[in-house]
């Protein structure tokens, strides 16, 4: 019988959420895979903890990496200044700081499933689950690379907007992490938007979530992803959107792949959007 494998939202710092949601895991399945949609910390109140926990945990888990994860290995490396609404400082300051760090720059952008794929984000409507996961390893092996904090200082802006197999350097870094960290609506093109951040109900014509792009290559396997917490918990056959706004006062949500069991732990309101 195969390990069964729950797929876990945006934690945020979230600690107290997440430690009441693997407990209802446990109960049901001690020996379940836990898999994370990145953005393990910042804006909640326990980053520290969470990033230890989901750490020490070992094999039985993993997370792909979201922007609030890049943006703590940016500033800890001094490629990016803290933000006002930054719940980091626990991390910068921990005595565990370096061995955090190192176990953080070292995870996937992408994790590559039987019949899915989960990143943090999105993809472009151009890449299948192969190239995803190819694309998703040139930034992998520079995270991982002796001059990680290159890639880190670079990796900021909303340019270029559309993938292009001819991309190159900093162009072509930048463009694959946007798509798997920031994606939300898309042009008909395929190319991103990075000033709407509602839900898919308040898109305009000529926006559409991603997934929703009638050419998108991915289509053959269920995509799941975290990141837009106005979008909400969404269950279709090829796509599973996990980010229920936890940090927001919302829920942390999990879900078990192999029959789309939900499984939810209510939050109280650790941030206001704004």
């Amino acid at each position: 019988m195969s390990q069964s494998i729950f797929v876990i939202g945006d934690v945020q710092g979230c600690y107290d959420q997440l430690v009441a949601l693997i407990a209802k895991i446990d109960a049901i399945d001690p020996q379940a895979r836990l898999l994370f949609a990145g953005d393990l910390v910042n804006r909640g109140p326990k980053s520290l903890e969470t990033l230890r926990l989901v750490k020490n945990l070992g094999t039985r888990a993993d997370t792909v990496l979201g922007n609030h994860d890049l943006h703590l290995l940016a500033v800890a490396c001094g490629a990016r200044s803290l933000h006002r609404s930054d719940t980091l400082d626990a991390i910068l300051e921990a005595e565990d700081r370096e061995d955090l760090l190192q176990w953080l720059r070292r995870r996937p952008m992408a994790i590559e499933l039987n019949d899915g794929l989960l990143v943090h984000a999105g993809v472009f409507a151009n890449w299948d689950k192969t190239k995803t996961r190819q694309l998703a390893q040139e930034i992998e092996i520079e995270l991982r690379g002796d001059n990680w904090q290159d890639l880190l200082s670079t990796m900021y802006g909303n340019t270029p907007t559309l993938w292009n197999d001819h991309l190159q350097g900093t162009e072509r870094q930048r463009c694959i992490i946007n798509a798997l960290t920031r994606m939300r609506f898309c042009h008909a093109d395929g190319s991103m938007d990075f000033d709407l951040k509602e839900g898919a109900a308040k898109a305009p014509e000529h926006l559409a979530p991603w997934f929703d792009l009638t050419n998108r290559q991915t289509q053959d396997c269920t995509v799941i992803f975290g990141h837009w917490s106005t979008l909400g918990l969404v269950l279709r056959e090829n796509v599973i959107s996990l980010d229920t706004g936890c940090v927001w006062g919302g829920q942390l949500t999990a879900v078990r792949l192999s029959d789309r069991l939900v499984l939810q732990v209510q939050s109280p309101q650790h941030q206001t959007p704004f």
